[in-house]
């Protein structure tokens, strides 16, 4: 009886450590009004559904658990389709897709409004917000565990500041140690 119920446990233990690896996302919305209780930088990751790196970068990036627990702990994580028909509230403004075509659901349609706002062109594209959720940087392209590693910690608080040039982030890259386990 007592294997079992140590089992049982450990089996909830396990499960529960699983799902906390799980990113945490986020409407644009929600996390506007979660800056305003706890203030934390917002990433958003931008994808099309026929991004092909955008689906790479779902399993490979965002599912690493490093990835995860670090986005969970230290950002408020937005995911948004570029060419999707929701409407998105942002700073007062509201945003749509007026040209979105159900036929082409799955496949290219127009861009997003809001996508034209923050000035996204190429997918996937992760863009982060400052606590006031002002856009702070586009990074364009497919990132590995390792390769956003670099941006979350750049990008968690205020150490971009200090970046004004290249040698910069020279100086922070060659004090950069990678903690992501791939």
């Amino acid at each position: 009886a007592l294997v079992n119920k140590l089992f049982i446990i450990l089996s909830l233990f396990f499960s529960l450590s699983l799902t906390s690896q799980k990113v945490n996302w986020l409407s644009i919305e929600k996390a506007q009004e979660l800056q305003k209780k706890v203030p934390k930088n917002i990433i958003m990751d931008i994808y099309t559904d026929w991004c092909g790196p955008c689906k790479l970068m779902d399993k490979n990036t965002f599912q690493n658990p490093d990835v995860a627990q670090y986005l969970n702990n230290n950002f408020y994580a937005v995911k948004f389709n570029a060419e999707g028909n929701k409407k998105v509230s942002f700073k007062g403004r509201e945003f749509s897709n007026i040209n979105y075509n159900e036929s082409f659901k799955g496949g290219r349609n127009s861009t997003h409004d809001f996508a034209r706002y923050l000035g996204i062109s190429g997918y996937p594209t992760i863009v982060f917000f400052d606590k006031d959720a002002n856009p702070i940087a586009p990074i364009t392209g497919y990132l590995n565990p390792n390769q956003i590693e670099i941006y979350l910690k750049l990008f968690k608080d205020e150490k971009y500041k200090d970046i004004k040039s290249q040698e910069d982030f020279k100086k922070f890259m060659d004090g950069f140690t990678s903690e992501f386990k791939i």
